[in-house]
């Protein structure tokens, strides 16, 4: 799963990919510094991962990870191919959710591509590029869907109302996601064509370190501009968490943070904020070869949990020994919480909940 960071040249973008994936994507003070999507593996802070390695002793331990994907900045004019927009749009459209950075500090040495700073109009820049990008999608399919809609085709006539939905809406400057369908017309119309807008986005406020913990004025705009999309809101000293990043000191670390009211770098936060949005949660495998945090979908079955470890496992899935993360260390092992009778047997439709420690038996 894979998460873009998108926003104008110059708010913080690759600064921020640094600081979560510890790679050094180039960030400097002017447009276009970052051509190709610089891609990092980041792993999901998780603190029940070692908790289980305290208890389980192995002799390795594995995250749960998430792909962030760095784009370059966006300009207006980007969805006709202005600055570098039809590549940028293209690598947005491979992304499973979008971590869109507003400038919400002021700082005259570092220079906005608009003059000013305006996180407000700096969303609606990107929003629009993004809407009319996805308008090009709908009138396309639009064209094909009308010549069958009128030969009284009943599903052709069905997805042309909701093309016509989405055509006025993004008309409107209103995104995909914010439009409400049916779960049918979703799931058979809107889904497979992959709008743009219609990917779950996070606003990332990018601040001074003052205003890390408090946000500022310009956060408050942005809270009050995006509070009926269904978004969440972060806020990030993107440059405080550089430096934060820099110290190859752990104590020295949690000094700074200490120091600017934070109990943990705002990276983790925002690192786990994604995995949510991308609609992921984690089950963990725990022996003495291997403790391991596994991300699967949220709402999906033992099988398909199963599934992520190995094809095999799912085509083969007989039952899953599942114990409750709490379980597992209110005994302080799996002897102990089989013995107390807290491991259940479950089958093929067992949902999975997140902090499951699960055991697979299968059978190819």
């Amino acid at each position: 799963m894979k998460a873009g960071i998108v926003g104008l040249p110059n708010v913080g973008k690759s600064t921020l990919f640094n600081c979560l994936s510890n790679a050094k994507a180039q960030s400097a003070n002017f447009p276009f510094c970052t051509i190709e999507p610089n891609i990092g593996v980041v792993n999901v802070p998780d603190p029940r991962l070692a908790k289980l390695e305290e208890l389980v002793n192995p002799e390795k331990v594995v995250p749960a990870t998430v792909e962030i994907v760095d784009i370059a900045g966006l300009v207006k004019g980007a969805s006709k191919g202005e600055g570098l927009g039809n590549q940028f749009l293209a690598n947005i459209r491979e992304t499973d959710a979008i971590l869109h950075v507003l400038r919400c500090f002021d700082n005259d040495n570092i220079v906005h591509v608009d003059g000013s700073i305006d996180p407000i109009r700096d969303k609606e820049t990107i929003d629009m590029e993004l809407q009319l990008k996805d308008l090009e999608t709908a009138e396309k399919k639009l064209d094909k869907v009308k010549r069958a809609a009128k030969t009284g085709n009943k599903e052709a006539q069905a997805e042309e109302a909701v093309l016509l939905k989405i055509k006025a809406g993004l008309e409107a400057g209103i995104s995909v996601r914010a439009l409400e369908f049916s779960d049918e017309d979703y799931v058979e119309y809107v889904k497979p064509l992959q709008f743009i807008t219609d990917k779950p986005v996070m606003y990332v406020c990018n601040v001074d370190e003052g205003a890390a913990t408090t946000g500022n004025a310009y956060v408050e705009q942005v809270r009050e501009a995006v509070k009926d999309e269904n978004a969440e809101v972060l806020v990030l000293a993107v440059g405080t968490e550089a430096d934060i990043n820099e110290l190859d000191d752990y104590e020295e670390r949690q000094m700074f943070l200490e120091d600017i009211g934070l109990d943990e770098p705002g990276s983790a936060k925002l690192i786990r904020s994604a995995y949510k949005l991308l609609n992921q949660q984690t089950y963990f495998t725990a022996g003495v070869k291997e403790v391991r945090a596994w991300t699967v979908a949220i709402g999906a079955t033992a099988p398909q949990a199963a599934g992520v470890i190995h094809t095999d496992f799912e085509k083969g899935f007989i039952r899953a020994e599942v114990i409750a993360y709490n379980d597992y260390v209110s005994y302080g092992s799996e002897a102990k919480v089989k013995e107390a009778g807290k491991m259940r047997v479950e089958g093929k439709n067992y949902i999975v909940k997140d902090g499951d420690v699960m055991h697979f038996l299968f059978n190819v």
